[in-house]
């Protein structure tokens, strides 16, 4: 049974935004007549590069929610777990364009890549000069050697974070889709997930999970991860997802980081910061250094209990662009 606040399920994507820009109508707003085309309040900025993102519903504060002063200029809204069409991405592209060109930062999904591909196209015949970031950091997505096939999940907010910060300092359009790959090639995330979501429209869980379960690597649509069994203690999961995290780029001694621990929309903070509390003693055992820990939801699966781990591998460049301050309607950060 679907136990939702809801009116009519498929009008849900549509009243959530509804709302958020009623909420939010001094950072936020929506052009073209289409309330799936979300643009920054004061777009387009001039002499900027433009930041644009999109994807499915159901992920909160993915995508949306990065939109905003330091981060990204726009974002186009898909259905829940449903690719946003091309033409709501380029309404998007032809919003915040403010002379510089557009980047294009979006996750390794196949309905992303061709409608944003489409998207891209259609721009340049109006002018605007597009470039794309395809993220892809889920380490349990394809193995290492194969990093081109890994899904793009909570870790693309180091993506946004550094080439919005990149953008905001004037860079040229190269520069800036510079910053977005070396920030996406220093990110390592995985998940686990305890529960299945109801997508308003079905009805319905989308997959099972069973009594005292737990899946090790799921994606945030429920796509299979790669190992499934008896849940284990929060040490030894976070073990788990580290063993495979750290050797991956790899990290060593002597790094410096920064740590995301996410929420996949049922799981409490308070369960995230004893993960937390492993990650840290894990890292410090192997003479690797924290410099900034993110603890909430940064990408959620609508009621998904669960969370995933980033680690973002920093140096001195990196670690001064998410050093600087951003305003979203769902993150803010001061000048670090």
């Amino acid at each position: 049974m679907m136990k939702k606040f809801l009116n009519r399920p498929e009008d849900f994507v549509d009243e959530m935004l509804q709302g958020i820009l009623a909420a939010h109508p001094d950072q936020l707003k929506y052009v073209a007549d289409d309330l799936r085309c979300i643009v920054r309040a004061d777009a387009p900025v001039s002499s900027k590069v433009g930041l644009a993102t999109g994807g499915g519903s159901g992920h909160l504060p993915l995508f949306l929610g990065y939109v905003g002063k330091g981060m990204l200029d726009g974002c186009a809204v898909g259905g829940v777990f449903q690719s946003p069409s091309s033409e709501q991405m380029l309404e998007v592209t032809k919003a915040i364009n403010g002379g510089k060109g557009v980047l294009y930062i979006y996750g390794n999904y196949s309905g992303d890549i061709i409608n944003f591909d489409m998207a891209a196209e259609m721009a340049e015949l109006e002018d605007i000069s597009v470039a794309s970031y395809v993220a892809g950091e889920d380490v349990a997505s394809a193995p290492k050697g194969e990093e081109q096939k890994r899904r793009g999940v909570a870790g693309i907010f180091y993506v946004y974070k550094c080439a919005g910060a990149k953008a905001d300092e004037g860079a040229d359009l190269a520069e800036v889709k510079r910053i977005a790959e070396k920030a996406g090639a220093s990110v390592r995330t995985m998940g686990v997930a305890l529960s299945p979501v109801i997508v308003p429209e079905v009805g319905k869980p989308s997959f099972t999970i069973g009594e005292g379960e737990m899946e090790i690597g799921m994606g945030i649509h429920g796509e299979p991860g790669i190992r499934r069994g008896k849940l284990l203690t929060a040490d030894e999961v976070v073990q788990e997802m580290m063993d495979k995290i750290i050797p991956d780029l790899p990290f060593g001694k002597g790094d410096e980081v920064s740590v995301l621990v996410n929420g996949l929309g049922a799981t409490p903070r308070e369960e995230l910061y004893v993960a937390y509390r492993k990650v840290a003693e894990i890292l410090g055992q192997q003479g690797i250094s924290v410099f900034k820990t993110y603890v909430g939801e940064f990408a959620t699966s609508l009621e998904m209990t669960g969370f995933s781990l980033s680690v973002c591998k920093l140096d001195a460049e990196l670690k001064a662009l998410l050093s600087k301050a951003a305003r979203t309607p769902f993150f803010e950060q001061v000048q670090l």
